[in-house]
């Protein structure tokens, strides 16, 4: 039975795209930075708007569709660049695949990303800010730890 994506809101990629060119001028926009990683069949740049949030000393990113391009690009190449205003910053990026530290991972992601739980309450896998129901929806998403390089 195949399953649905959830439909994402269509003014995502329009403001995506303000946002790679608002950090590209130098501005910082909260905690908001924009990861770029090659492309796993071009190799060519792909920018997304990411929020990395740090947990135990460590930083991570999530991805509330798994299955995305970004996700899969993210997979394929293991490393990107990260910009917050002019600040760059060369990256690996390792998937946790533990449980236990995905769950912890996402029960702080409504204190360190705030701004980011409506996306998680419209893709449906929480209903509000609850650490509890972000770390329930850790196994349906996708955390990636990031190193600097």
């Amino acid at each position: 039975m195949p399953t649905t994506r959830p439909a994402l809101p269509r003014w995502l990629r329009p403001a995506n795209r303000l946002v790679r060119l608002l950090t590209r001028l130098g501005l910082r926009l909260g905690t908001v930075h924009v990861l770029t990683v090659p492309g796993r069949r071009s190799g060519a740049p792909r920018p997304t708007p990411v929020s990395p949030l740090t947990v135990d000393g460590q930083r991570y990113v999530i991805a509330g569709l798994p299955d995305g391009d970004w996700a899969r690009n993210v997979r394929a190449a293991g490393r990107g660049e990260l910009a917050h205003g002019r600040r760059r910053q060369t990256v690996t990026l390792t998937e946790v695949t533990d449980a236990e530290e995905r769950e912890r991972v996402m029960r702080a992601f409504p204190h360190e990303v705030p701004h980011g739980v409506p996306m998680f309450v419209r893709l449906g896998l929480v209903t509000g800010p609850d650490p509890d129901e972000f770390a329930a929806a850790a196994q349906r998403v996708a955390a990636f730890r990031l190193t600097a390089s």
